[in-house]
């Protein structure tokens, strides 16, 4: 895969791209993708953040496989 080498980055631009890195659990390099995808391809990265709010709302809840469901439903009829 290509690689991207961007020069002269201000310090204070460099220390927030690693704080806010940070605080999403990515490593700079990961982060760097992230808003590289999010500001030149607006769907495809949104699409990651919308999956990450929802693994967290649905986290703790209990999955039961589709075909038990099915099962299920047909045992009821």
């Amino acid at each position: 895969m290509p690689q991207l080498l961007v020069r002269d980055v201000p310090l204070d631009v460099v220390e927030a791209l690693k704080r806010r890195a940070a605080e999403n659990g990515r490593s700079a390099e990961a982060e760097h993708r992230l808003i590289l995808e999010q500001a030149l391809r607006p769907g495809r990265a949104d699409f990651w953040e919308r999956a990450a709010k929802h693994r967290e709302k649905t986290r703790g809840r209990i999955l039961i496989p589709s075909e038990d469901l099915i099962r299920q439903d047909r045992d009821e009829r």
